[in-house]
């Protein structure tokens, strides 16, 4: 029996692919989005194809407009894992300004995270504090960062222009993205078990190549 060729899609250009996908998101959304919100959602949905996001993403009252601000006056990025710096768009955000910065390897934030018994991502959050400056912070994996980062807060060391909340995992992942809601920061936060590096530097590019753009009107 002859068994039928594979047939082998044809060739897209990149910009054509996401032009496709975006389009394809839009028709299959379970609900009209927030104008304002929309390009983050998608975005998160483009990266991970997970319609979830459209229900599970929450804003603080002018979130995503703070955020832009911060970043069109030069603000940087302080992430949780390398492989979030590595998502984020650095040479856009370096044309306001900014740099994404991940303490995670290095040598001081293990060696104290090992003297004390805490996390690296813990030690992190406390060194972005001694920086002087206020950051965005965009935590895709530690939930341990968001803890730290509410108490730091609640310290007044910190005033972050946005935290962008999306750990994902099970043990204390919940509870940080809750405790982060009530911080009197801005925030995006991810609801429930379900995150990821690479949703904290997809939001963070939404945020960027959003700048520039003019903003939506109401559905």
């Amino acid at each position: 029996m002859k068994e039928d060729k594979i047939k082998i899609p044809p060739v897209i250009p990149p910009a054509e692919i996401e032009r496709q996908s975006f389009e394809i998101i839009e028709r299959e959304l379970p609900h009209p989005l927030d104008p304002v919100q929309a390009p983050i959602i998608k975005r998160v949905i483009h990266t991970t194809a997970d319609f979830g996001y459209a229900d599970s993403l929450c804003f603080s009252e002018h979130a995503i407009e703070k955020a832009r601000e911060a970043i069109r006056c030069g603000a940087g990025i302080i992430t949780d894992t390398n492989m979030a710096k590595a998502g984020i768009n650095r040479s856009r955000l370096r044309n306001y300004g900014g740099e994404v910065h991940c303490f995670m390897a290095d040598e001081d934030v293990a060696a104290e995270a090992k003297a004390r018994g805490v996390t690296r991502a813990s030690v992190s959050m406390e060194k972005s504090a001694m920086m002087g400056e206020n950051y965005i912070y965009a935590i895709g994996n530690a939930p341990t960062a968001l803890i730290r980062l509410y108490e730091l807060i609640e310290e007044g060391k910190l005033h972050p222009y946005l935290i962008i909340g999306v750990p994902v995992g099970f043990v204390h992942v919940v509870e940080a993205k809750e405790l982060i809601m009530k911080a009197p920061a801005p925030y995006i936060v991810a609801r429930g078990r379900r995150g990821g590096s690479n949703v904290a530097a997809a939001i963070c590019n939404a945020l960027i190549y959003g700048i520039d753009q003019k903003p939506a009107t109401a559905l």
